[in-house]
């Protein structure tokens, strides 16, 4: 099958995403973990099959690709949905978890899976990676300063909205599916050089991936965006390509990036939201016991996720601080919310009733 590209994908979405559009995008996690509704367990609650029956049926591998190593919040995620889905299958369905980039970066993986390659069947994508596919109402949740706090986010992902966005792939026709929401934490600015705020980014070379959302905001900081894949940040930070780059924390640490850009700061700009989602191709393969065994554990698994991020996260800074990282707080956002105003604006202008129940549901 010839490979698609995202750019081809937005064309032949754009008929479908038009007609979509006329009928239609720091708070504790324990409460999120406790709560009874989940964009995942709602899917589950409807599969059909019983998911501990699947024990007898045709052993089926599932490759899962996980771009950060195995010690990150999404790594830890990806091992937790490993071990429950082969503990509900009883082993008949085995995830062979990919990690460290690999397989490649999220959007290589992307271009691959969603161009017919049967080579990968999982991904761990960030939320608003399926956005250059058409996929705009995930585009939403990596709008700058959209969620106040952790309890914000996992309100919107415990809620009767989520599946909505959850399940976008499949309204526009793209042969993935959502299998599970969570987060890797808020993501900040780290860089080469000390900065103490935000009038020190003007001028700097900031790594982006090329989405339009992360452009507009580093534009709005009066720096300059950057394109760079991720697993060439490292080495772009140290020859001076570019001069800083944003993570959660936990992937900031863990991808070695204090050794050549030890400076941090809280900006917290956005949640990194997260869904892992499974190809078509790789669903058929299941009896309807697997599928129903897979969106259990991906229940299962939000729930965990939920509960590990903020422990994880603050672990994390904390070591950063004993390290001698120089991490600088943001007491006061405004300015930052300031400068992102026009790209808030122009990329929720025409989704705006659905922005706003995003919005609404801050605790």
């Amino acid at each position: 099958m010839k490979k698609i590209t995202r750019r081809s994908f937005l064309a032949a979405a754009g008929v479908s995403a038009a007609a979509l559009a006329l009928t239609a995008c720091g708070g504790s996690s324990n409460s999120a973990a406790a709560s009874t509704s989940t964009a995942a367990s709602s899917t589950a609650a409807s599969a059909a099959g019983d998911a501990t029956a699947a024990a007898n049926d045709p052993k089926v591998t599932l490759v899962y690709a996980e771009v950060n190593p195995l010690d990150t919040i999404v790594g830890q995620t990806a091992t937790h949905f490993k071990e429950k889905v082969e503990e509900l299958t009883g082993g008949s369905v085995v995830i062979d978890v990919q990690a460290s980039g690999v397989l490649g970066s999220e959007n290589d993986v992307l271009d691959a899976i969603l161009g017919g390659s049967t080579s990968i069947d999982m991904s761990r994508i960030s939320a608003f990676a399926l956005t250059s596919y058409g996929c705009n109402k995930s585009k939403l949740l990596s709008i700058p300063f959209t969620f106040e706090n952790r309890a914000h986010f996992w309100n919107f992902a415990n809620s009767d909205l989520a599946p909505e966005f959850l399940n976008e792939p499949q309204e526009l026709g793209l042969p993935v599916r959502g299998v599970f929401y969570g987060e890797e934490g808020f993501r900040h600015f780290f860089t080469v050089n000390p900065v103490s705020g935000i009038d020190d980014f003007k001028g700097l070379k900031l790594r982006v991936s090329n989405d339009p959302v992360m452009n507009g905001m580093v534009e709005g900081l009066g720096a300059n965006p950057t394109v760079v894949s991720f697993g060439e940040l490292y080495s772009a930070l140290q020859t001076g390509v570019v001069d800083g780059a944003e993570q959660p924390i936990a992937n900031y640490k863990s991808n070695a990036f204090p050794e050549v850009a030890n400076n941090l700061i809280l900006d917290g700009h956005t949640l990194g939201a997260i869904q892992a989602v499974i190809t078509d191709n790789a669903w058929g393969k299941l009896t309807e016991n697997q599928q129903a065994a897979i969106m259990e554990a991906g229940a299962d698994t939000q729930a965990f996720n939920a509960d590990l991020s903020e422990t994880a996260e603050n672990k994390v800074l904390e070591e950063l601080r004993s390290s001698g990282c120089n991490v600088v707080d943001v007491d006061d956002k405004a300015p930052w919310q300031e400068a992102c105003a026009k790209v808030i604006s122009e990329n929720t202008s025409d989704q705006a009733e659905l922005y706003q129940q995003l919005l609404d549901m801050k605790a």
